[in-house]
């Protein structure tokens, strides 16, 4: 194996917290994490995509990336579908190997499996959970075909290797099998690609790298010094370089992870975004675009100039979404005369970033609900998190890759927002079965979650078994192939432990927080406490399994009933 590669995927591994997988696993692993990231640049489990244990028809990793979402579940899948009005697809499906030197079957042989995957028959070959559960996403995405408008999901197929493409005969299969899957006529195309050493280090490094980009922005004007800003300019861009340089990602789609920051989605083509569409596919009104849009606001952490080059690193468009979203949709409409305003500021003061984008987003008609994505308690809750001893440390990160540049953090200690809301949700609200969706999730409980009162011990508590129980996952084969039940889990450990209902803060809260803590902090307990919870789950997919044969795990995990009886089997005989 390239002995460049072998100390990266080590370190990968290490930095991951993988050491339980073999060479060939963590390989796996590090080459999904290195050609999805070009998908997908935002931060992601990358064992979370990787297939597990026999039948897998030759697929190591798989994922759907849903209008920028990066997924691997069925039901958030169905969730990102029915969200969407419009529906931009693309399926990754990878496989990997240590070896130095490609063969030439492994393109003929997984062709041939893929047309299992996506044909509309009924699968034959035998396969895993996980392979059914791709199949499943691959349905979900078809049971909507009128929402594929702009054009048919795209197909990638990777095979990576440590050695060198280029061969013939290889470049010969690799088309066939390309042609093979064309001719299913589901996909709008169909990349098939050999991934050797070179290109691989290349996608790692890109990986690594803080979200960065380059343009010319001849018309720009430096402000005055501000407090807290290091450079700022106003000026004007040329839609069409905002949207090559800065807006689209390697591969041709949006890059979501620059939205993170701003308080809303994409909301469609509600009138605001109509009236925006309008203007720029009317001859006479786009050139005009200038003076009749608000424009964009872009914070970077690194920003350098020379002349009229601009460089920027590690950046958030923070006001704009709806305008960037419109331009991106609409770029084949775009002409030499449509600008846009641009403010470019430089600043690393948080509260400095929070007050821009909170000052920024009351300009336009934002709710006091949406602004609450910035309100303090969540740098309350960073501030808590990263205060906790060592051994017990964990980072909770209020922005997109707030931790990507800090090589003392460990990525695995590292908890988003969405993971700790569905911890949460799971073990404090006991709703592990609504934990799926995180939109409904987030709509469901809006008024019990992250409110000003809360005590943090209790964030911090779930995000303590959530961290263990993924440690799990990565580390014991007995759990491989459970993380769909990973929130039942959750609430299981909090039932036996302090019982169902509400999770109160306060005293009686802290007393329930220090008995899980006690728990999850110790391996050995918690692998035991764990291990004995996962058989109930075991025992309630079979019980499913007796009324309904078939179904699979990503679906039970989504009723109540199958929570009722994880609870009832979690509390014992007596319950």
């Amino acid at each position: 194996m390239d002995f460049i590669l072998e100390e990266w995927t080590k370190q990968f591994q290490k930095d991951q917290e993988l050491t339980a997988l073999n060479d060939a696993e963590a390989f796996e692993a590090f080459a999904g994490y290195c050609v999805l990231s070009s998908y997908h640049e935002d931060d992601f489990n990358p064992d979370q995509f990787r297939m597990g244990g026999g039948d897998d028809l030759g697929i190591d990793v798989a994922a759907v990336v849903v209008n920028g979402e990066l997924l691997g579940d069925p039901d958030e899948v169905r969730e990102a579908v029915r969200k969407a009005k419009q529906l931009d697809v693309r399926f990754v499906v990878i496989q990997a190997k240590r070896s130095e030197k490609f063969e030439t079957k492994v393109f003929t042989d997984l062709a041939d499996n893929l047309v299992q995957v996506f044909r509309r028959a009924s699968m034959t070959y035998k396969r895993s959970e996980d392979v059914a559960n791709l199949r499943a996403c691959v349905d979900a995405v078809y049971e909507n075909v009128s929402k594929l408008s702009k054009g048919l999901p795209k197909l990638a197929v990777h095979y990576v290797t440590t050695g060198r493409p280029g061969d013939n005969l290889l470049d010969e299969k690799r088309l066939a099998a390309a042609k093979r899957l064309r001719e299913l006529d589901m996909f709008e195309d169909v990349d098939v690609v050999a991934v050797g050493a070179s290109q691989l280090r290349d996608l790692y490094k890109k990986a690594s790298e803080a979200v960065g980009a380059s343009f010319t922005m001849p018309k720009k004007l430096p402000l005055p010094k501000i407090p807290g800003v290091e450079q700022a300019f106003i000026g004007v861009l040329p839609a069409r370089k905002l949207v090559e340089k800065v807006l689209t990602d390697p591969n041709g789609g949006i890059r979501k992870v620059l939205f993170y920051e701003n308080v809303r989605d994409f909301q469609g083509y509600n009138s605001v975004n109509a009236e925006i569409r309008g203007t720029i596919q009317d001859p006479d009104r786009r050139e005009r675009f200038a003076v009749l849009n608000n424009g964009i606001t872009i914070v970077a952490r690194e920003m350098t100039t020379a002349g009229e080059e601009v460089h920027i690193r590690d950046f958030q468009i923070v006001n704009g979404c709806q305008t960037c979203h419109v331009l991106f949709d609409q770029q084949e409409s775009l002409s030499d005369g449509v600008h846009v305003n641009v403010r470019l500021i430089q600043s690393n003061d948080e509260d400095v970033i929070g007050g821009i984008i909170a000052a920024t987003n009351r300009q336009t008609a934002v709710s006091e609900d949406d602004l609450a994505a910035r309100e303090s308690f969540h740098k309350k809750l960073e501030d808590y998190f990263a205060a906790q001893p060592e051994p017990r440390r964990l980072y909770y990160e209020r922005r997109s890759r707030q931790y990507s540049g800090e090589a003392s953090v460990e990525r695995t200690r590292v908890i988003t927002r969405p993971q700790l809301t569905k911890a949460y949700a799971a073990m404090v609200l006991d709703d592990p079965a609504g934990t799926g969706r995180y939109a409904r999730l987030k709509s469901k409980h809006e008024k019990l979650l992250f409110q000003p009162h809360h005590d943090p011990r209790v964030y911090y508590t779930t995000a303590a078994a959530f961290y263990r129980l993924e440690w799990l996952f990565r580390n014991k084969r007995a759990f491989w192939g459970y993380r769909a039940a990973r929130h039942h889990l959750l609430a299981a450990l909090k039932a036996r432990l302090v019982g169902t209902g509400a999770w109160p803060h306060g005293v009686t809260g802290k007393n329930a927080c220090d008995k899980i803590l006690d728990v999850v902090w110790n391996p050995l307990q918690s692998e035991h406490h764990f291990g004995e919870l996962l058989s109930v789950v075991v025992a309630a997919q079979a019980e499913a399994e007796a009324d309904r044969a078939g179904v699979l795990l990503s679906d039970l995990v989504r009723t109540e009933r199958f929570a009722e009886r994880v609870r009832r089997g979690a509390l014992g005989p007596s319950s």
